[in-house]
């Protein structure tokens, strides 16, 4: 293989590159068709990867027709991808700012090759503007930075990324190019951009992708742990969670059992459709009663528990008032004259040697001494035996009827 050959071969290993991701995008998309930034990236990276081909091969021959059509594929890249990312996190730019940016930068491309004649002010264009518009992306995603691991190191990634188009560009470019331009192809500044393209380019393209099958695999993993009637997790979901809660947080904790009184009574009288719609609207109270790091879930049919972090007595004194009041005041679709929903509750609060399948077993204790004193109550379990609390803040009474 002559040294040409060897060169082109070089040359096209970070356009190589970046289309593979661009597939792989593609691929990701194919499992979870509702990420739609996925189709950005993958167009970004397929996009970037035909802007070098042109470039390198000359298509089309005229050169000034060759700058305007591998520019506007090299920008329409970096929009590409600054979108799929900045939807990722639900923001974006948006048609009418990527149009202006395409606009603005084939206007400067144009003029300085058919007004201004300049390789070296069209270089610093196009490097330029990539890394500031790279550099709004990151700022506008910095927030992420306090997220998982795999975010932060796409946030630092992409910063990195974008600074080196500044320094790498003013330390390669050669003055000589504005004069003779034949030699572009052997210039520093072009093989250095072909390395940051292969090893950071690439290095960036991987780190998105990981973040994008890690979406992908927090998402089925999520609707597997997800109760799909009342939105909030299944036995499953919760019990993993509630354990990795209980090894990784210090103070004391509670744990809230609760049962829907007499709930087999709905099913059977008024059809499972009518008991489906009492669990869905209990659900959507327990989202909106449980602080945001408290962990509810579905356990069994009608039967839910609520673990509550960093809480002790009065706090789950407090929750479980709250969430009875909720009730109380809830509209539940059943006929006129039928019993209203209530629930009763059991308690357990513990200190230190936590661990979830003891404290479920005591908060489940004192539940069922709840409904065997007359449901629609809240029963606490202390750590020497089950005290029912009968003081009218942490007690409610029977339902009437």
């Amino acid at each position: 293989m002559d040294e040409g050959n060897i060169r082109l071969a070089l040359l096209l290993i970070g356009p190589g590159t970046l289309s593979v991701f661009g597939l792989s995008f593609l691929w990701a998309w194919m499992l979870e068709r509702k990420r739609h930034y996925l189709l950005l990236l993958s167009g970004g990276c397929v996009s970037f990867a035909l802007g070098v081909f042109i470039q390198v091969f000359g298509w089309p021959s005229d050169a000034g027709v060759n700058a305007l059509v591998s520019n506007f594929f090299y920008i329409s890249a970096v929009l590409a991808v600054s979108e799929g990312l900045l939807r990722r996190s639900g923001k974006k730019f948006g048609v009418i700012y990527a149009i202006s940016v395409l606009v603005m930068s084939s206007v400067l491309i144009w003029y300085f090759f058919y007004i201004d004649r300049s390789l070296v002010a069209r270089i610093y264009v196009q490097n330029f503007g990539v890394g500031f518009l790279l550099l709004v992306v990151a700022w506008r995603l910095k927030g992420i930075v306090r997220g998982r691991f795999i975010d932060k190191a796409l946030f630092w990634m992409l910063l990195g990324f974008s600074i080196q188009f500044f320094p790498r560009t003013v330390l390669t470019v050669e003055p000589y190019l504005s004069v003779d331009t034949s030699l572009f192809a052997e210039s520093l500044f072009w093989q250095t951009l072909q390395l940051s393209l292969s090893v950071l380019g690439a290095g960036l393209a991987f780190v998105i992708l990981a973040a994008a099958i890690t979406d992908v695999i927090e998402d089925l993993r999520r609707e597997r742990d997800i109760d799909r009637l009342t939105g909030i997790f299944n036995r499953r979901g919760f019990e993993e969670r509630a354990d990795l809660l209980i090894h990784t947080t210090g103070g004391s904790m509670a744990m809230v059992v609760c049962d829907l009184d007499h709930f087999k009574k709905i099913n059977d009288s008024f059809g499972h459709a009518v008991g489906d719609d009492v669990l869905s609207i209990f659900g959507s109270l327990l989202r909106r009663t449980v602080r945001s790091n408290d962990i509810a879930g579905r356990i069994g049919g009608e039967e839910f528990a609520i673990l509550l972090p960093n809480s002790g007595l009065l706090d789950a004194q407090g929750f479980t008032k709250r969430l009875h009041e909720a009730i109380a005041t809830t509209i539940f679709p059943l006929p006129e004259g039928a019993q209203s929903v209530t629930s009763s509750m059991g308690v357990a609060v513990s200190q230190e040697k936590r661990d979830r399948a003891s404290l479920f077993e005591r908060a489940d204790k004192a539940l069922y001494t709840a409904k065997n004193s007359g449901r629609n109550r809240t029963v606490f379990h202390h750590d020497i035996a089950i005290e029912k609390m009968t003081s009218p803040d942490v007690c409610i009474g029977e339902a009437a009827g």
